[in-house]
């Protein structure tokens, strides 16, 4: 069915070839004919000409033994001068009143001419002298001793009744064979035009059903043999379509529906362009990361397709997608990555082709990547922090000791004893480093769970203040801890919570300003489910644009105002320490310039629930 469908759209965007191919049969046709007629004309002619000439000779035979009869007399007594005379007289008689015979010669048995007509050629009507046609007949008179030959008598035949009856016999022929002919060329046209004709129907069958209109029947009348069985077979089969049709729109309707579901339902942005680039399909992921409508770039050119800062931000990737080679079996992808309104998306370019390799267009799949960028740009943010914030302490602890080690006897006790005090802080900030990596990587493994213990809060928030002061004096920042009554105890990991509130106070104490204060609380929240606990300051605040990632892993506020250098890592510890493993929540409010409040809340568990929750951690890896 396709092939012939295939030849049929090829025949009608072709005029010219359709008709040479109707051509090509009728003159195949009429030369066929034409040559078997002219061969057969030619030798039927030819040998009824020859059975004329040979009629025409016999007639000259019959001639001949008549003449000899009635001049053998003559003949025979020949040295008698009437007899001469008569002879004479007689021959020219005979080839005055026959337009077929030119001439009469008599011989005797010596062959002496005893009388000839003085003709010795015929001219026709043309002009134009052509040979006699000569016949002879022995002349024999009867003796005691049987037949004697005593001459013979020669006729010339003019070859008048011959060309008469000939060219009578020839134009019969010609005007024969002319009809014959005329009526075959007749034929062989008929023939190739009802031909024609129900290709045509067969054609205009095959383009109703190609075009959906199953049940379509060509009407087989007038029709007979080998065409009317196929018409036959092609009105079942489009019966049997429409059956079809009917039997499984609804089936196909509905996968259809659902391929299409799916497709708009997928998270990637998936765009089909046809061979010209036009959109014909976008799903509504697509629709949302280009920040457009479906009838806006339905149908368009994703080409001609701008971003609202006015970029075409397709174009050279469709460039160079198609200025790609295409080598090999397997399609070839283009990779890239489009940045669309402060969106990084990372395009993949398709190419769509048919079971038969023939290529339709292409599809464009986009993903949002601007999460795993902001981490990535982190990633080596943090990796360029802690390598400088590693660097900077191992600098000056070497720096200190090379110094001690080559001048000791140089300084008094007060300043080794300096020096012994700077390499002794620079360590505790390197060792504080190196167990925030340290923490980051064991808290963030799968399948990790911490010891936990019923513990009273207060005395947690006492120690964490107390290990601060020194960091604190250096500002002059005072603390306060403010604790509600009767707190219940709270199942945490003590060390790990220890560690979170040291490095919320920590940040308090770096973005403080000298002669601050730093407050701590720890109450009961207002749903009574949870332990809050709150690390406010007066410092410098953050701006709201960054409220909502600080938290974040390898998270920095690089401004004017925050220079202070780290890993930032300490607020994501936090978080992972509170929420992932004691399933609590951390939380964070801000003005800039006027400070920060940072906290948490922890679950309040009863005994039963403590008992549940030993349970849960022996089944896994526990951290003490």
């Amino acid at each position: 069915m396709s092939d012939l469908l295939k030849f049929i759209d090829k025949q009608e965007d072709n005029d010219f070839l359709s008709l040479n191919s109707q051509n090509k049969l009728i003159i195949f046709g009429s030369i066929v004919s034409s040559i078997l007629i002219i061969a057969t004309a030619w030798f039927v002619i030819n040998n009824t000409q020859k059975t004329i000439l040979e009629s025409y000779r016999n007639f000259g035979t019959m001639l001949a033994k008549t003449f000899a009869l009635e001049a053998l007399e003559y003949v025979n007594n020949h040295e008698n001068r009437a007899n001469r005379i008569k002879l004479r007289e007689h021959s020219e008689n005979i080839v005055k009143n026959s337009e077929d015979i030119s001439s009469v010669v008599y011989m005797d048995n010596s062959g002496k001419i005893l009388y000839s007509s003085s003709f010795a050629g015929l001219q026709n009507n043309e002009g134009e002298y052509k040979p006699e046609i000569k016949v002879s007949h022995p002349l024999t008179v009867e003796t005691s001793e049987g037949k004697q030959v005593i001459g013979s008598i020669q006729l010339g035949l003019s070859g008048h009744t011959m060309d008469i009856v000939g060219k009578a016999t020839r134009d019969l022929m010609i005007a024969v064979f002319t009809i014959a002919w005329l009526l075959s060329i007749a034929a062989v046209f008929i023939n190739t035009m009802l031909i024609t004709r129900q290709i045509k129907l067969l054609s205009e069958g095959v383009k109703r059903i190609s075009s959906g209109e199953f049940g379509y029947k060509i009407k087989s009348k007038d029709l007979w043999g080998d065409i009317k069985r196929l018409f036959e077979s092609f009105n079942n089969m489009s019966v049997k379509l429409r059956q079809y049709e009917e039997k499984n729109i609804d089936q196909l309707t509905y996968e259809r529906n659902k391929l299409e579901a799916v497709l708009m339902s997928i998270a990637n942005g998936v765009i089909v362009c046809d061979k010209t680039d036009t959109v014909v399909l976008a799903n509504n992921a697509a629709l949302d990361m280009l920040k457009t409508k479906a009838k806006e770039i339905i149908s368009s050119r994703i080409t001609d397709f701008y971003d609202s800062n006015g970029e075409m931000c397709f174009t050279s990737k469709v460039k160079e997608f198609k200025d790609t080679p295409y080598e090999g079996v397997e399609p070839q992808n283009l990779e890239c990555q489009i940045t669309i309104e402060q969106k990084i998306l990372k395009t993949i370019i398709s190419p769509l082709f048919t079971i038969y390799g023939e290529y339709l267009g292409y599809v464009i799949v986009l993903h949002d990547i601007t999460k795993e960028a902001e981490i990535d740009r982190m990633k080596n943010s943090f990796i360029s922090n802690v390598s400088h914030e590693l660097r900077t302490p191992v600098t000056v602890i070497r720096s200190y000791i090379d110094t001690l080690y080559n001048y000791e006897d140089e300084f008094d006790e007060k300043t080794k004893r300096e020096f012994i005090s700077v390499i002794d802080q620079e360590s505790g900030r390197l060792n504080k480093m190196v167990n925030d990596i340290l923490d980051f990587s064991r808290l963030e493994a799968p399948n990790i769970s911490l010891e936990k213990t019923l513990t009273d809060i207060h005395p947690l928030l006492e120690t964490a203040v107390s290990s601060m002061k020194v960091i604190a004096g250096e500002k002059n920042i005072t603390f306060s801890i403010i604790t509600e009554p009767e707190l219940p105890e709270v199942m945490i990991n003590l060390e790990s919570i220890e560690r979170a509130v040291k490095n919320l106070i920590s940040n308090s104490i770096k973005y403080s300003h000298n002669n601050g204060r730093v407050k701590l609380r720890a109450e009961i929240d207002r749903s009574g489910n949870y332990l809050q606990v709150t690390i406010e300051d007066n410092g410098v605040g953050i701006p709201p644009e960054h409220l909502n990632k600080i938290f974040n892993r390898f998270y920095r506020v690089e401004n004017r105002v925050h220079s202070v250098k780290g890993t930032g890592l300490g607020l994501h510890l936090v978080k992972i320490t509170v929420e992932k493993h004691h399933g609590g929540e951390v939380f964070v409010e801000s003005k800039l310039g006027e400070g920060s409040t940072f906290g948490f809340k922890l679950p309040l568990q009863s005994e039963s629930a403590f008992e549940v929750n030993e349970n849960r951690e022996i089944e896994g890896e526990i951290i003490n």
